[in-house]
């Protein structure tokens, strides 16, 4: 996976800067410095630490950061020093919780499975992946804190010129931003229409409880040892052990289908401190091992669910588009930020590509938009449509074997892309459009 280009050894003519300092903006600058190309970062927080829930990665995430040349270091800040197989268990959210589907029974693994195979690692939360990747910067003077990005503009020698918060602007060839869901780097290439966010009737109650106490509390479900997602109509709970099962990490999701999506506006926090009742209220009735985790509970947050309307194209001139400020979807496949480093990969192959300058780096950013559009705008879809699934359980929704049939091959076609293909397929679309010579071990 590893590019076998000559990497640190860049004569590139083009100045790069990344809006954004999270996972995929710090990935892409340790990723394009392996080509020796230097890019500024520029975050609006005044210290690198995300907030986040929790970092998923299934095995195209990780060939990803493999080919990125970092795989081995965010997994020693893991929970594991290496990457293990934990498929989905299934289970009904109320009563005894009978097994609904297991995807460890599935064709998940087969022999066609090689190299990292099918396998998911997690982080406890997105700082430890920032912090793994920190010491990977070659300079650490090109980041830049408190720089909250307002405008990009367009210079009339043609540079691109981004304006912050604090009066100051940079000058850059090419603007990358990776700067979330709540981007200001996308009104470049989309535009400032709101309605690109939607509210998805969706909120997610967030908290952790030690495995100790759910087996003095007497679960059964399989939650210290596997990811299990309990199902329900218009409710279900993801849980599953961090710490090496020392604690049980639960995401228990609710979401209100008398309303269409997009027609309700969350005005406040995305994210709030709520009263453990508010939980207990929604899930009211639900099993012994639902309630028992729940009880314990004691300070959850809530999380107000957004989806980004699918874009027409990830790029505009010399600015693209990565990560959620590309394709924000819902977390039900755990496939967003694997996406992300799939937008990175490529991108960091393509311009570290010895045929890439300053010349057509538009047509660069242009057979990256024309892989990478289709592709992440499938896998949103269809991550809105896992989340329906997975909240049509029981009367008057499915049956067992009814969404036996739904889960079936929702997750291999995403964790198997194939990321090589994609450079390949890149590159034999520019030299379709533009003179991009081969070069040496290509």
């Amino acid at each position: 996976m590893a590019s076998t280009y000559n990497v640190n050894a860049s004569t590139k003519d083009f100045r790069v800067a990344i809006i954004g300092g999270g996972m995929c903006g710090l990935a892409c600058a340790v990723g394009l410095s392996r080509f020796g190309i230097h890019a500024d970062v520029f975050e609006s927080a005044s210290k690198f630490d995300e907030v986040g829930a929790g970092v998923d990665l299934g095995s195209n995430a990780l060939r990803a950061l493999k080919g990125l040349g970092v795989l081995d270091t965010i997994l020693a800040r893991g929970d594991d020093s290496k990457p293990h197989g934990r498929a989905m268990l299934f289970v009904s959210g109320l009563g005894a919780h009978e097994e609904v589907y297991d995807y460890n029974n599935s064709s998940i693994f087969t022999d066609a499975d090689a190299g990292m195979g099918i396998y998911r690692s997690s982080l406890d939360i997105s700082p430890d992946f920032l912090n793994a990747l920190l010491p990977l910067l070659p300079n650490p003077n090109a980041t830049h804190f408190n720089k909250r990005c307002t405008s990009i503009s367009t210079s009339t020698s043609g540079a691109q010129v981004i304006h912050f918060a604090d009066g100051t602007t940079h000058e850059a060839d090419l603007v990358i931003g990776a700067d979330g869901i709540k981007s200001t780097s996308r009104n470049a290439v989309a535009g400032t229409d709101k309605k690109l966010l939607q509210f998805t009737n969706t909120v997610a109650y967030r908290g952790m409880v030690p495995m100790d106490t759910l087996r003095q509390e007497g679960v059964k479900t399989e939650v210290g040892r596997r990811l299990c997602n309990f199902v329900g109509i218009d409710k279900h709970i993801i849980a599953f052990p961090i710490k090496f099962g020392k604690i049980v990490n639960i995401v228990a999701f609710a979401t209100d289908n008398s309303v269409p999506v997009g027609s309700v506006e969350v005005n406040g926090p995305w994210v709030e401190p709520v009263p453990q009742q508010e939980l207990l209220d929604r899930f009211s009735g639900w099993g012994h091992d639902v309630m028992a985790m729940l009880n314990h509970l004691k300070t959850p947050s809530k999380w107000s669910i957004h989806t980004l309307t699918p874009l027409e194209t990830f790029v505009r001139g010399k600015i693209v588009l990565v990560g959620d400020a590309a394709h924000a979807m819902p977390p039900h496949l755990g496939a967003g930020v694997g996406q992300g480093f799939e937008d990175v990969f490529l991108l960091c192959e393509l311009l570290g590509h010895p045929s890439t300058n300053l010349s057509n780096l538009e047509d660069v950013l242009k057979a990256y938009d024309a892989i990478r559009q289709p592709w992440a705008n499938m896998v949103l879809k269809e991550s809105f449509r896992t989340g329906v699934i997975y909240e049509a359980f029981g009367k008057p929704g499915y049956g067992v074997d009814d969404m036996a049939g739904h889960l079936a091959g929702r997750r291999e076609p995403i964790w198997r892309h194939d990321l090589d293909g994609d450079v390949a397929s890149a590159i034999a679309g520019l030299r379709e459009r533009v003179s991009f010579p081969a070069v040496t071990n290509e």
